[in-house]
């Protein structure tokens, strides 16, 4: 074989290689699909168990959706310095190692939704200070403690629902300032205390329907200047404080408030009879709340019931009234008549030994 004939085929192979470089191509992970003109990398459902090795660095958009990651590993992500969203929904994500995220510096959104996720670290948030949107629902998560959302300064949206979240810190939330959504719906909490959400003055709509809550404190709603929409629907809710939706000074705060075990009597009707006459409230479901309780009201809405819960107990107050009066006005006639008895046996007395 000649030698300009070994050089020709020496060099074939690299021109593929010079051929991608002159046109700007770059290396693409071999189960992904990458489109250049969008920098978005689809590694949607190819039963990957990992995160794919050697993705471009400039992607913007990086799809893993639909997988079998149970995993994310330290440094999975380094040198993407220009991902702005990452998905990993629908894989079976039970770990997340130390600083498996933190080279995401520009990161806006990330969705871990519909994984089985336990806890969120303690350092999940570090190197995040960029990310707008995070979904964690459909998980498994039971607490939130004070330091896995430290760094999520600019965070906006945080979906947080369908997990088995029973308490919450109350600094949980602290770092989030400007959050403007929180869904905590379908989870198993039993309580609001006052506090949880002291730092979330942006906060437009504030989901926790579906849960088992009981009791909200009075405080606990009041730092919420701009909230538009707060759901309570589905829960366990017996009363509620007049003052505890008074608290809320919005200039206009849509309800849900059905599908409660509501205890209809005077005190409720009186509640949201007042509720009504604030500007700024407005129950959407009122004719959707339904009595649980007492046993002869149960299952009557509480609009059909109106006033009349109070017209009952006005009926009782009266007729214990009356019976107090008849009774004290009787304990003053016999005292009277006792106290006439005794001047006549006196008056009597004093006849006899004048005689």
């Amino acid at each position: 074989m000649s030698a300009s004939r070994r050089t020709k085929l020496g060099t074939m192979p690299l021109l593929p290689l010079l051929l991608n470089a002159a046109l700007g191509f770059k290396l693409c992970p071999n189960s992904c699909l990458c489109y250049e003109s969008s920098d978005l990398v689809d590694c949607r459902s190819r039963e990957l168990l990992r995160v794919p090795p050697s993705v471009p660095h400039d992607t913007w958009l990086l799809d893993l959706s639909g997988n079998k990651l149970t995993v994310v590993r330290t440094r999975s992500f380094v040198g993407l310095w220009s991902l702005r969203i990452l998905l990993m929904s629908n894989n079976s994500i039970q770990t997340l190692q130390p600083q498996s995220l933190s080279s995401l510096q520009f990161l806006e959104r990330l969705d871990l939704s519909c994984n089985r996720l336990r806890r969120i670290p303690q350092d999940f948030s570090q190197g995040l200070s960029s990310l707008l949107e995070l979904r964690l629902d459909h998980n498994l998560l039971q607490h939130l403690d004070s330091t896995s959302l430290g760094e999520f300064e600019n965070l906006k949206k945080l979906d947080l629902s369908y997990n088995r979240i029973r308490t919450m810190d109350v600094r949980a939330f602290n770092s989030l300032s400007r959050l403007s959504l929180l869904s905590l719906e379908a989870n198993r909490l039993n309580e609001l205390k006052d506090g949880v959400l002291s730092r979330q003055q942006s906060l437009e709509v504030l989901l926790l329907g579906h849960n088992n809550i009981s009791v909200i404190e009075t405080e606990a709603l009041a730092p919420l200047r701009r909230l538009t929409l707060l759901g309570l629907q589905g829960n366990q809710l017996q009363h509620i404080r007049f003052k505890t939706l008074l608290e809320l000074q919005t200039t206009s705060t849509h309800l849900l408030m059905s599908l409660n075990p509501w205890t209809c009597d005077c005190e409720l009707q009186r509640v949201f009879s007042k509720i009504h006459h604030v500007r700024h409230l407005h129950v959407e479901d009122y004719r959707d709340i339904v009595c649980h309780a007492p046993r002869h009201q149960a299952g009557s809405s509480l609009a059909s019931l109106d006033s009349q819960l109070c017209v009952a107990e006005t009926a009782s107050v009266l007729v214990i009234t009356i019976t107090v009066m008849l009774a004290v006005i009787g304990a003053l006639v016999k005292a009277e008549h006792n106290r006439k008895n005794k001047q006549a046996v006196s008056d009597t007395e004093s006849q006899r030994l004048e005689k």
